[in-house]
């Protein structure tokens, strides 16, 4: 399974200590996936954004649980609107290819953690459509609201619920 995380950084409705806490889920989510990532049946990507696209990290750039950690706490709020419609546009065309570490046999899963309010709801859902419409669909789920992340965390509920 190739996972790719997408975090809003934007400041419309995301407070820096959201931010703090969905870094600190993401980081014991992949402690979790551990096996998985070490035995090389699991790779990560990771991208952060709010006006323009900010962090980010392809599938192939790490290959162990440590250095997938390690480069999740380098993150850092930037602020901004939320540009959703850029961030899924940017997984689709920059990081599931093969040159980014996409594999053919892998089955892709975006994960989306945001406020929820993407400034341009309709260019969201076009990227969003455009994504289920490649030649291997990735599966999207918003992980869930920033502001409701916690109940997840403290229910043990799958990501997607």
């Amino acid at each position: 399974m190739d996972v790719v995380f997408v975090v809003d950084a934007s400041r419309r409705g995301v407070t820096p200590g959201d931010y703090a806490r969905v870094r600190t889920f993401v980081t014991q989510l992949v402690g979790t996936l551990g096996r998985r990532i070490d035995s090389g049946n699991m790779r990560v990507g990771l991208l952060a954004y709010a006006t323009t696209i900010g962090t980010r990290y392809n599938l192939n750039a790490y290959s162990s649980v440590a250095s997938v950690i390690s480069a999740i706490s380098t993150l850092s709020y930037t602020g901004g609107q939320t540009n959703t419609a850029a961030a899924l546009a940017y997984v689709r065309r920059s990081m599931l290819t093969s040159a980014a570490g996409d594999r053919s046999h892998a089955p892709n899963v975006i994960v989306i953690f945001t406020d929820g309010r993407s400034t341009n709801t309709t260019a969201t859902q076009v990227c969003a459509v455009l994504s289920l419409s490649q030649k291997k669909p990735p599966h999207i789920t918003n992980g869930c609201k920033l502001g409701h992340y916690r109940y997840l965390i403290n229910s043990g509920v799958e990501l997607c619920g």
